[in-house]
């Protein structure tokens, strides 16, 4: 039987305007998914769990692992697309960004990272982890916008917002190892 590498977007943040992006934690609800989630049978044959450095993916990688018995590997180069340029956005300005950022992939929208540049730094750091993890299945906590990036070429698709997750985050894809073929586009975590 092939292993599985399972990509999960952290789910629901504590929004914080006067704290860093990167350092948001999990809110209540993102928490719990967690909680809940750590039981699923899906996570029964994974042997490694990888997370970038941001603070939400982190804390999802810990309740998540302590569960599975092994040690978070942390990836630092795994984090979101950097969007430091612009700091916090209101909710409706990020969406408008966000659309241009998977629209002109080639440009950087407001000075953020391009989104081919984001793309290219994801896939590197995740055909690292496939020849640093022990053998059996591989999850990798992360944010949506890398993740969807990373679901686009392991898809064969060109970039495009319409694979993104849907209802934000706590979802997670799956794919092939021995083929690298997607198993299954996003779905929630509670749907597996």
């Amino acid at each position: 039987m092939a292993s599985t590498f399972r990509y999960l977007t952290h789910p629901q943040v504590l929004i914080d305007p006067s704290v860093l992006v990167p350092d948001w934690g999990l809110s209540q609800t993102g928490l719990k998914r967690a909680l809940a989630f750590k039981k699923s049978a899906v996570l029964q044959d994974t042997k490694s769990v990888f997370s970038s450095g941001e603070r939400k993916a982190r804390e999802t990688a810990d309740v998540l692992a302590s569960e599975i018995g092994v040690e978070v590997v942390i990836r630092e180069r795994t984090h979101e697309n950097d969007r430091s340029a612009t700091g916090f956005l209101k909710p409706s300005e990020f969406e408008t960004i966000a659309d241009q950022f998977f629209a002109k992939p080639y440009e950087s929208v407001r000075g953020w990272e391009k989104a081919v540049d984001a793309q290219s730094r994801i896939i590197q750091e995740t055909e690292q982890i496939f020849r640093d993890a022990p053998e059996g299945d591989i999850l990798m906590v992360g944010h949506g916008g890398v993740g969807t990036l990373l679901l686009c070429y392991f898809s064969g698709h060109d970039i495009d917002r319409k694979y993104d997750q849907v209802g934000g985050g706590g979802n997670l894809f799956a794919l092939d190892l021995e083929t690298r073929r997607v198993v299954h586009s996003w779905v929630p975590m509670e749907r597996v």
